[in-house]
């Protein structure tokens, strides 16, 4: 986002530099971190990571209280940035795609040598879902779409030979199978073309499939949605949904008897992940996110731990990873006003060590906090989100960027945001909506966003802007709108149907013809085509509706829009017909091509 500051200030117009903190370097506070995603080994000695190397992200091991960190797994052309440790300690497994193309495949590395291996050397094929329990150390399932490029089937795949053979074959409908703590697939979740769903379970791997539980189209959906793993002894499935409740809430269905128990819940908030012991398969804790994250507590050793690592620096506490003892925890903590940070937990000894943070150049420079607020909707409907201010200056007619988020079915967090520290840096308000659609607060919220895309879902951001202008917080002539993905589709939209409202925007990776993104899905996403359907609508005229393209010539303030070439999601045709539209128009647009 670097390239964009110019954009949006010579727009926007910069406030006052007299009363504002030293200005942070582009180069610090949008640098990429210099280590994130770590990994506990299994005996609790090393931890794997994600930094960069000459430049391009790749996998490192270090040992816990000493300096020798070593690059173990990279590639020149692809970042890696995320892995998991081999239950044998010697090896990690991560996915890794070629120029963007999302076609994953799982590759091992050897930490040792450092010599990696093509677990799923099919072209063309992505692989997803990777499945492993300490019970069965050397074997993991992994989804593949390589018998039809449309659905995933289950491997089995063989750690140490390398050997690769179809487990469970996919019907047509399923989104993911779910394996028991043997490794034996016995829970899927299948999705119909309506976009309601249904959980299926069988006794063993030979037995017939039958379904424990199914809901209708207008539940949530949200990446938590779902099957959750299993029960420690396997004679239950948990579920994540919000059938018969508001919001999506943790449950456990005995699989021969359909009795179903609550296991966690909230009347607004949905589930947002979970904890369990990976060595007993007890669930120890289940989180929601609130305005912050909060966990509910199964356990009460675990909550114990939790107040004493509480008792540090204040943020959102997770845990990242455990030993295959469980004597040591590698544990997140993260705040909106500090750089994420690492620590290990020794449970037996009570002892927290400090291991590093994500970003150790914004340690020593003044940050701002993040406060979570609403605002009533002009039809009604309260609306969540958080406000950034700048530190140094009165919170009075400041300039602000509206930044939204992606998804939809996603939402922004009581979190540390680098582009949002960016722009507080330089004098901006910075307000992130999480509108109707977005996740996190319950089913109604979601579905109030159905079909409205390109209407009340892009009025929850005027509205936005017209609640912090009413409070005088920001000018409401120097109010800008900035996105990327649906986030950038929703800047395009908000310049085109209330012209007038925003000084300018920044549209990134942007969708513009609603009509063409339904056609142009990629095969694999075929089972979770409904989920599209039934949110963004089928009928042509609202799809047309709904696309900033035929209304290009509604644009009246500049646009900025940026698009990288290689995106399989949102191909480079969408950014191209909305600049020609807006040229052919003679508005003020700008374009660049990320050639990756």
């Amino acid at each position: 986002m670097v390239w964009l500051l110019g954009v949006v200030l010579c727009v926007v117009g910069s406030p006052g530099d007299a009363e504002l903190p030293p200005l942070i370097p582009r180069t610090v506070i949008l640098a990429p971190g210099q280590r994130a995603n770590p990994e506990l080994s299994p005996d609790g000695t090393r931890v794997a990571y994600s930094a960069p190397h000459h430049g391009i992200e790749a996998i490192w091991v270090k040992t816990i209280g000493k300096d020798d960190d070593r690059v173990v797994a990279s590639d020149p052309a692809n970042g890696i940035l995320w892995c998991v440790w081999q239950a044998d300690g010697e090896h990690v497994l991560y996915f890794q795609d070629q120029a963007g193309d999302e076609a994953t495949h799982l590759i091992q590395a050897d930490v040792r040598t450092g010599a990696t291996r093509d677990l799923t050397p099919l072209r063309g094929v992505t692989a997803k879902f990777l499945r492993t329990d300490p019970k069965v150390p050397g074997t993991a399932l992994v989804h593949l779409n390589a018998r039809d490029r449309r659905f995933f089937d289950l491997y089995r795949l063989d750690l140490v030979t390398g050997k690769l053979e179809v487990d469970t074959t996919n019907p047509g409908d399923v989104a993911e199978f779910q394996a028991d703590h043997n490794l034996v697939v016995r829970a899927a979740h299948a999705m119909r073309d309506d976009n309601s769903a249904e959980i299926r379970v069988r006794d063993d791997a030979s037995s017939p499939w039958r379904t424990v539980m199914a809901w209708g189209p207008d539940e949530m959906n949200s990446d938590a949605t779902g099957l959750a793993g299993f029960s420690a002894d396997s004679s239950a499935v948990r579920i994540v949904t919000s059938l018969g409740a508001n919001a999506e809430r943790m449950l456990e269905v005995n699989i021969r008897t359909g009795a179903r128990t609550i296991l966690a819940e909230d009347p607004s908030f949905d589930v947002a992940r979970w904890m369990e012991n990976p060595a007993t398969g007890v669930l120890e804790a289940v989180a929601f996110e609130k305005e912050r994250l909060q966990w509910t507590f199964l356990d009460g050793t675990v909550e114990a731990d939790f107040a004493l690592l509480g008792q540090g620096r204040p943020g959102s506490i997770s845990i990242r990873s455990r030993d295959r003892a469980d004597r040591a925890w590698l544990v997140k903590i993260s705040a909106p006003d500090h750089p994420t940070t690492y620590y290990r937990f020794d449970r037996t000894s009570k002892r927290v060590e400090r291991l590093f943070s994500e970003d150790p150049g914004l340690e020593h420079v003044q940050l701002t906090g993040k406060e979570a607020i609403a605002f009533t909707a002009r039809d009604g409907m309260t609306i969540h989100g958080y406000l950034t201010l700048p530190a140094g200056v009165p919170p009075k007619s400041l300039p602000m960027v509206v930044l939204v988020h992606g998804g939809p079915w996603a939402r922004d967090t009581w979190s540390l945001d680098t582009p949002v520290q960016w722009l507080a840096s330089r004098g901006y308000a910075v307000l992130q909506v999480n509108f109707r659609a977005s996740t996190g607060y319950g089913k109604a919220y979601q579905n109030a966003g159905n079909r409205e895309w390109g209407g009340k879902v892009v009025q929850d951001l005027v509205d936005g802007k017209s609640w912090a202008v009413a409070r005088g917080i920001a000018d409401p002539g120097r109010v800008a709108i900035m996105g990327t993905s649906f986030g950038g589709y929703a800047t395009l939209m908000a310049l085109t149907s209330w012209p007038k409202d925003f000084a300018c925007g920044v549209a990134i990776n942007a969708f513009s013809d609603a009509g063409l993104f339904m056609a142009s899905m990629p095969p694999k996403w075929t089972v979770q085509k409904a989920r599209f359907e039934t949110r963004m609508g089928t009928d042509p005229d609202l799809l047309r509706r709904s696309s900033p393209l035929f209304k290009a010539d509604q644009v009246e303030r500049p646009v900025f829009v940026a698009h990288n070439a290689n995106d399989v999601r949102v191909a480079l045709e969408h950014a191209e017909l909305m600049v020609a539209a807006l040229r052919e128009h003679r508005k003020a647009v700008t374009f660049m091509v990320l050639p990756d």
